[in-house]
């Protein structure tokens, strides 16, 4: 039979967290799911002439001759779903996902359906949020202005096994949308108001915009945070509002409000990070400078803005999952528990957090961020001498690394997570070099990215270029949990340009923030002994042997690209008191 091809707009479905409806309530959530499709679902799919392609147990794909119908059919369905969910307990709610999208497909003899454009609308259905609809970029030119509807641009993005980014939109329903469930439940999310300008001058308005456009973009750099777009958060400029309110209504969990306020040549600009459930302050500060390089000035202050908050997300977020009940975690909070364990950094910490990784893979196996995590976790395992298995431990940290890099290649965490642990635990170091790159191109505010990428600037022998890179980390997160190992890679920068007053310096504060961090014990061991403070060297190496009795500077030697760096660090061990120090063959 020949190829039947034509024009159709697709809707793709599902219920969000089925597999843990399911899970805790089989029958009843079955009964709730014919109940809705009865009452709603079928009845709008035959209002709006839609055709069933297919369904399976948790969703459905569906055939419109228009793609006005397509979408005025799913702003109906998740309206009808919002008003149901309202008069439910949380574990009696089903929440649907839906992605529209329109273009040509191929028409198989059962009816089925087939191509590019039916790819492109499951994986929008994908990304939507929980009782949401994300449309393409077509969809929303071919029904824009003909409903009363919102359309959110979410950008160009890159959709799995869609060969070119789909442009893609969020629909938002005025008057009572269909993404009103308090909180996105898979992913923080964030508005940035419009900054109040308090400036003498009125006409200074566009500073105050152009910096929150600014704050806005830079957040949205950062790839497990949903960051409302500038056009959504500026209906309310010049209002008086709710925090609560602002985020009931663009269905986010936290807001940024601030004021900026230029005086003559001087500008200063604060903010603060709201918890929009409960309207407490997470976080307050402010920057400020002079308007020499106006355009300067703004990266500046981006970057401190975005550096200062994006920990306090984090931490907000760890402790959000602390909160739920076990039964009911999804893939996300497992890996929320687990950083909240990977940032204490004891053996057993750090164990807790691979094993909840390896949860939040097994029930999302395509989550690319506890891939990477993973890695770290293994290369923290090497470094502290907690490892029992090297090669086993070796090959699975390999493993973890190349598949975060598969599955998150715009993702700034996953590459430089897996370009670290390609360096430090594989040995290679140029691949580990270029993902971290790749990562801080993608997102220049990551302070992690920085940290890392001084570390692997260390390996290469370009201590300059690492004292930058965790200068850069430091400022960007200065209270990070991570400090005492970014002062500890900007001791050991210091000893390998020879500067050994400055990496005592260095050491000694590493040494106070993290003191079972024996790396930063050795680097002041050796630092002092070729300062000639032996005294000080052998306490520093007895508590660094007391921390790793298992020392190996064989193991360490193969991260060093040039064989003089290690010679160097080795010899102030041995002048320390350590005596099993030789330089292996095959340095990197």
């Amino acid at each position: 039979m020949p190829v039947v091809r034509k024009l159709a707009a697709i809707l793709a479905a599902d219920v969000v967290g089925y597999g843990l409806l399911m899970g805790a309530d089989e029958e009843g959530t079955l009964t709730r799911l014919k109940a809705h499709r009865r009452s709603l679902v079928d009845r709008k799919l035959s209002e709006y002439r839609g055709r069933i392609v297919k369904t399976t147990g948790d969703g459905m794909l569906v055939e419109f001759a228009s793609a006005l119908d397509a979408v005025c059919c799913a702003v109906d369905i998740q309206r009808g779903m919002a008003e149901k969910n309202a008069h439910l307990s949380p574990d009696e709610r089903i929440e649907f996902r839906v992605g529209v999208n329109i273009g040509d497909i191929i028409v198989s003899h059962s009816g089925d359906v087939f191509g590019n454009s039916v790819n492109v609308a499951v994986r929008l259905e994908n990304i939507a949020e929980p009782g949401g609809i994300c449309v393409s970029g077509r969809v929303k030119e071919d029904v824009e202005g003909k409903l009363d509807v919102l359309f959110e641009d979410a950008g160009e993005q890159r959709l799995k096994n869609i060969a070119t980014r789909v442009r893609v939109y969020q629909v938002r329903i005025k008057g009572g949308t269909a993404t009103q469930a308090p909180v996105v439940a898979d992913k923080p999310s964030i508005a940035v108001l419009p900054f109040e300008n308090l400036s003498e001058d009125p006409r200074q308005e566009y500073f105050a915009d152009g910096m929150v456009e600014d704050i806005t973009t830079a957040l949205s750099r950062i790839r497990w945070l949903f960051v409302i777009a500038r056009n959504s958060s500026f209906v309310y400029k010049g209002k008086a509002i709710d925090v609560k309110q602002v985020g009931r209504e663009l269905g986010v969990r936290y807001v940024l409000e601030g004021s900026i306020r230029k005086s003559k040549n001087q500008v200063r600009i604060t903010g603060q990070l709201i918890d929009a459930s409960t309207g407490g302050q997470l976080w307050a500060g402010r920057s400020e400078g002079n308007l020499e390089d106006v355009f300067g000035l703004q990266d500046q202050i981006t970057e401190s803005v975005v550096g200062q908050i994006a920990p306090e997300l984090e931490r907000a977020e760890i402790d959000r999952a602390k909160r739920k009940p076990t039964e009911r975690l999804d893939a996300y909070d497992y890996f929320l528990r687990g950083m909240a364990n990977f940032h204490q950094q004891t053996n057993e910490t750090n164990s807790e957090a691979l094993r909840l990784f390896y949860k939040a893979i097994e029930l999302d196996p395509d989550f690319a961020l506890p891939h990477g995590l993973g890695g770290i976790c293994y290369s923290r395992r090497k470094t502290r001498g907690w490892a029992t298995n090297n090669a086993q431990e070796l090959a699975e940290a390999e493993r973890l690394a190349r598949r975060a890099v598969e599955l998150g290649r715009d993702d700034a965490v996953a590459l430089y997570t897996a370009g670290f642990t390609l360096a430090h635990v594989v040995g290679d170091l140029d691949a580990g070099a270029d993902l971290i790159d790749s990562a801080l191109a993608i997102d220049p505010n990551s302070a992690g990215g920085w940290y890392y990428g001084g570390w692997v600037k260390i390996m290469l022998g370009e201590p300059e270029q690492a004292i930058t890179y965790q200068a850069r980390s430091m400022r960007l997160s200065p209270m990070d949990p991570l400090r005492g190992l970014m002062r500890t890679a900007t001791g050991f920068a210091h000893l390998l340009a020879g500067r050994y007053d400055e990496a005592i310096s260095w050491a000694q504060k590493a040494c106070l923030d993290q003191p079972n961090f024996p790396v930063a014990w050795r680097l002041l061991a050796s630092s002092s002994a070729l300062s000639g403070r032996l005294d000080q060297a052998q306490k520093a190496l007895a508590r660094a042997l007391q921390l790793d009795p298992g020392l190996d500077m064989s193991t360490l030697s193969a991260t060093f690209r040039r064989a003089e760096d290690f010679e160097r660090y080795a010899e102030g061990l041995r002048l320390a008191g350590l005596s099993q120090v030789r330089t292996p063959s095959g340095l990197q």
